[in-house]
């Protein structure tokens, strides 16, 4: 397994719709093994295939506080949603950036696991929000488009801030 680069905003790749997987191979097995490296090495508690540059429907989740739950989704799809519950969310994407977000509190998801055998599951509260989170990525969309227009620009202000300061320019 090798650790992959991390892709940061505002790179072009992560406002991209990615491409559906249509077959399962020993690469994309692989690309599994290294995104679940990446995120638990960040660490994370979910990866999108967009955030390390490859646009491909793929997400790994984990949000066990052992890490020893990984979830892999092949073409997640959110079939079915209910409740609503309010979360501080970060971004591998968007270090150091938090903000409270809006989203369902469970859902029905739907896709193919790393075999390639399609799967349904049920997922409330924590993994619901960080699967939605993992398949807004794989939409263009990050977790800041879900705030308001004034809230996303300070939080965007405040990520390029952050960055100037850590590359000294």
């Amino acid at each position: 397994m090798q650790k992959l680069d991390l892709v940061l905003f505002p790179n072009q790749g992560l406002r991209e719709v990615c491409a559906t997987v249509t077959e399962m191979t020993d690469e994309l097995d692989r690309l599994i093994d290294d995104m679940f490296y990446t995120m638990y090495d960040a660490p994370g508690i979910g990866l999108a295939a967009p955030q390390i540059a490859v646009q491909q429907r793929v997400i790994v989740v984990d949000v066990s506080e052992g890490k020893n739950q990984p979830l892999a989704l092949i073409n997640p799809e959110i079939v079915r949603s209910a409740g609503q519950i309010t979360w501080e969310e970060g971004c591998l994407s968007l270090p150091d950036i938090y903000a409270k977000v809006e989203r369902p509190s469970e859902i029905i998801v739907r896709g193919m696991n790393r075999d390639g055998k399609k799967v349904e599951m049920e997922a409330n509260d924590l993994l619901a929000i960080c699967i939605q989170h993992e398949i807004d990525h794989l939409n263009g969309r990050l977790f800041v488009d879900h705030l308001s227009p004034l809230k996303r620009t300070r939080l965007l202000h405040k990520f390029k801030k952050l960055q100037a300061e850590k590359t000294g320019s």
